[in-house]
């Protein structure tokens, strides 16, 4: 069939007014129109308003299960972060809390070396410093342990002082460690003498309920002795140089019916929390330097005296 001869109308029953072309190019320029005015006198803003105002209810409702959804996200988020950054915080003050109570032990390890060191130029005794490992098992006994022994130097006897005064005296003595008997044991004496009267005296250790001092016996009930009294080593027992401090006297009870009193004691060495400590050679240790011998002199013979001096006594040692 030639195309011109079809019909280009539609059948009435699909006839619905003005064609689709007219329609396209009024709705075209009624739109250019529109955007044209609302671009310069603005006549579409009260309906737009008017149009945001009735829908924003319906945005409101449609915003917010994506509003919880996402914040649900970063609560999460934000909780995983503030948990992290607690422990963190907790770790840190962790570690700056034992780097406190470190830099205290520390300071305090300092002052006590630094008065040891002040205390070894000033005792005339040589000595060796020494560091407390660990207090002696045996319960009935007072004794620590120290770091150093046969191979160090030290011999049985050799007294031990800190920074206050007389800690003890070295009792046992193995390769690399030593044994220390402290004051307030019971089986130790010390020979002490009173600084105020120069009265001598020997202090031993208390085992009595009163514990944990000394104590001076067998001292006449009408002794001058007050309380207070600081108590330093006499030196005659060879062991302990003199002068060093011991006690100082803490009670005195005079009794009527016993001629002697009892005299308690405080040590002032500190026998429970010594950490470093000097241990001295004994007084009458073999390895100190012997006194020297005065000079003998020769009386001269008379010149021109044959015979002379036939009776002088010739010195010790002198060869015939």
């Amino acid at each position: 069939m030639p195309l011109g001869t079809l019909d280009r109308t539609a059948p009435p029953l699909f006839n619905q007014g003005q064609s689709a072309l007219s329609k396209l190019i009024f709705f075209g320029a009624l739109s250019l129109f529109l955007m044209v005015a609302d671009a310069r006198f603005h006549i579409v803003q009260p309906i737009r308003a008017t149009f945001g105002a009735v829908l924003y209810p319906v945005q409101w409702v449609a915003l917010k299960p994506v509003q919880i959804v996402l914040g649900g996200g970063r609560y999460l988020e934000d909780l995983q972060t503030a948990q992290r950054n607690e422990a963190d915080a907790r770790k840190a003050l962790m570690v700056q809390a034992e780097r406190a109570s470190q830099a205290d032990t520390l300071a305090q390890d300092n002052a006590r070396l630094r008065e040891l060191l002040e205390l070894r130029q000033t005792t005339q005794t040589p000595g060796r410093a020494a560091e407390v490992l660990y207090d002696a098992a045996d319960p009935y006994t007072r004794k620590i342990v120290i770091d150093q022994g046969l191979t160090q130097g030290v011999v049985a006897g050799s007294p031990v002082i800190d920074a206050r005064g007389v800690l003890g005296q070295v009792t046992q003595v193995l390769p690399f460690t030593s044994e220390v008997t402290l004051v307030i044991d019971r089986d130790l004496a010390i020979p002490v003498q009173n600084t105020r009267t120069g009265v001598r005296s020997v202090a031993f250790g208390d085992a009595s309920a009163h514990g944990g001092g000394l104590e001076l016996r067998f001292m006449a009930a009408n002794a001058d002795l007050q309380e207070g009294d600081l108590l330093s080593t006499s030196g005659v027992d060879g062991i302990y140089p003199p002068g060093l401090p011991v006690a100082k006297i803490e009670r005195i009870e005079r009794r009527a019916d016993s001629a002697f009193a009892r005299i308690y004691c405080l040590p002032l060495a500190r026998v429970t929390a010594a950490r470093y400590v000097l241990v001295l050679e004994p007084t009458g240790s073999p390895t100190a330097p012997p006194p020297a011998a005065p000079a003998t002199t020769q009386r001269k013979r008379p010149e021109g005296k044959p015979g002379a001096g036939k009776n002088e006594k010739k010195p010790v040692g002198a060869t015939r």
